[in-house]
């Protein structure tokens, strides 16, 4: 039976058949936020499908592709969509293309999502660095067997998204004029919308915006000793705030309401942190 570590070198060996690139900066584009993929220069595109070990992005807004090439004057491989665990693969399936990244040469990742606003100063539209987060997925992408060649059985999660690269977004955000907020992150399984009642519950444990991905692609970075700046797009409020019932298009909308803000500010990002 194959590996997952044969499955990476495999993956790795395919990307290698499209391009030789080797990454600075790796990129992983949520729900209505792919369109920063298609702004890379002398990109080499590559369909999840066609990767070993790959799952296929199932949901609307995620092109499913990895896009190799320059951005903003460096290098970078960017995932055009993400895996869930609610399409029914495991959390370390949900790993896979981080993990690949990491191989591929990237030692840092911007990891977006779109996201419910908890806190009440978080509106629809809004972009929040995440300082941390919470993980109620009811899993842990490094269960099982440890990987040793990709990293230490207790990986170190204080700094999960990095300080230091806070800092530089914000400063980043500054020079643009960017508003930008900053809070915690919380992520279920989903896919169903949480209920006013969890959202009560999340707000007291301490969650400023709510989601279904991003903490295991992280965790699997951090496992590998990347650094990670994460970003989320508040695309709608949370249930029980808003007055209208939650659906995947509003997502969208908002998205694509900021895709001029959001693309200016993760093109400045990474033309300039380190």
């Amino acid at each position: 039976m194959i590996t997952v570590l044969e499955q990476l070198d495999e993956a790795v060996q395919r990307v290698r058949t499209q391009s030789d690139l080797v990454p600075e900066i790796g990129l992983i584009l949520g729900s209505g936020l792919g369109f920063i993929g298609d702004r890379v220069d002398q990109p080499a595109r590559i369909a999840y499908a066609d990767l070993p070990g790959f799952p296929v992005s199932t949901v609307e807004g995620h092109a499913g592709r990895l896009v190799l090439g320059h951005l903003a004057g460096r290098r970078v491989a960017v995932m055009q969509g993400r895996f869930h665990y609610y399409e029914g693969y495991s959390l370390e399936q949900v790993a896979v293309g981080v993990r690949l990244i990491g191989r591929l040469g990237a030692r840092l990742l911007i990891v977006t999502n779109a996201a419910g606003g908890i806190r009440e100063d978080l509106m629809p539209g809004d972009l929040m660095l995440i300082s941390d987060h919470i993980n109620l997925m009811g899993g842990n992408p490094l269960m099982g067997r440890n990987l040793a060649a990709l990293g230490p059985r207790f990986p170190d999660l204080s700094d999960a998204y990095c300080r230091k690269l806070r800092e530089q977004a914000r400063a980043v955000a500054e020079r643009e004029n960017i508003p930008v907020r900053e809070g915690v992150y919380a992520a279920f399984s989903g896919p169903s919308y949480e209920t006013p009642a969890e959202i009560r519950a999340l707000r007291t444990l301490g969650a400023d915006a709510v989601g279904m991905s991003t903490i295991p692609e992280v965790i699997a970075a951090c496992h590998m000793g990347l650094k990670v700046l994460g970003i989320s797009c508040i695309s709608n409020l949370a249930a029980g705030i808003g007055k209208t019932p939650l659906s995947h298009d509003e997502v969208q909308e908002t998205t694509q309401r900021v895709q001029e803000t959001f693309s200016r500010f993760v093109l400045a990002l990474v033309g300039q942190i380190r």
